[in-house]
């Protein structure tokens, strides 16, 4: 079942923490733009951990077709090692019930983040290398972002007995950020991998619940906000930079003052440059359909088909 060449739109927000820290900068948000823009950003690693770690979750035994389990995860053997890339293929396999080495076609079949990502598999007996089908930009935020040094104390000490106090621990956090990733998905390596339409509604639905489902103190409370899948019936064009299209309200200069927002119910998510740029190519596009949280406030008239969120 042969699927349309795709672009992404993942809109998501964050309170009280840092999703994707920079372990160059003291685990500081992740600044790849200069200080006078201020904006922070995520990694496509950061992204798709959401998305094996939902499936994961959701298929531990791989779903009934033994064909969603994840590759790439932390595994260990009994006396505790990690598991490399052949002691996790050969389990993969095991549990999806093949038999035999470890091959190119059986890992794709089993592994659904093989066929989503593709897989770099190199180990003494044998290797290969599977392009994905679907590729992660990174995530920015849509507005300057300023994060705060804060510190806390811990009742327990850190080491020995007898201690008259606990331990002293320092963070970064974010108060509030909004931010934005696209995403494209490649019809011609899909039918290489065997991604089908199943596959990718997993996806939508991993970008969504997997963002609130895993869960870590320094990651803050994470919640999705958009998102938009746009099918083209030209396997080889794209309309690209769609985060381009999309503006934050307020302004900047609200951001960098001192009353910045602090929750969704004080932004608003203006699309009429993306309203313009699809009504632009409508002729190249066969499907759109878009999820929204019901807190987020949408300017403009989204074309396409409006779906309930999961």
């Amino acid at each position: 079942m042969n699927i349309n060449s795709a672009e992404l739109l993942f809109v998501k927000s964050v309170k009280d923490g840092i999703p994707n820290r920079d372990p160059l900068n003291d685990s500081d948000a992740r600044r790849l733009f200069g200080e006078d823009d201020g904006r922070i950003s995520l990694s496509d690693v950061s992204i798709k951990r959401d998305v094996r770690d939902y499936v994961l979750a959701k298929y531990p035994e791989g779903g009934d077709q033994k064909r969603y389990f994840v590759f790439c995860r932390q595994e260990r053997t009994d006396d505790g090692k990690l598991l490399g890339r052949e002691g996790l293929a050969k389990e993969t396999l095991k549990k999806a019930n093949f038999s035999g080495d470890v091959e190119r076609e059986p890992l794709l079949k089993a592994g659904y983040d093989v066929r989503l990502f593709g897989a770099v598999y190199s180990v003494k007996n044998g290797s290969f290398n599977q392009t994905g089908p679907v590729q992660f930009g990174w995530a920015h935020s849509l507005h300057p972002v300023e994060s705060k040094y804060v510190q806390g104390t811990v009742v327990m000490p850190s080491q020995g007995e007898g201690k008259s106090q606990g331990t002293i621990w320092t963070t970064y956090i974010v108060p509030f950020a909004v931010f934005a990733m696209p995403a494209v998905i490649n019809a011609t390596i899909a039918r290489d991998t065997g991604l089908d339409e199943i596959d990718v509604d997993l996806l939508l639905e991993s970008l969504w619940q997997g963002t609130k489902h895993r869960q870590a103190r320094g990651r803050g409370f994470q919640q999705p906000l958009f998102l938009m899948h746009i099918e083209y019936n030209d396997p080889f064009f794209r309309v690209g930079y769609l985060e381009d299209h999309i503006q934050l309200e307020p302004a900047r200069e609200v951001w960098q003052g001192g009353n910045p927002p602090t929750s969704v119910s004080e932004i608003a998510l203006n699309v009429e440059s993306l309203v313009g740029v699809l009504t632009k190519y409508n002729n190249k596009i066969s499907r759109i359909r878009y999820w929204a949280a019901p807190e987020l406030k949408i300017e403009g008239e989204l074309p396409g088909e409006k779906c309930f969120v999961w």
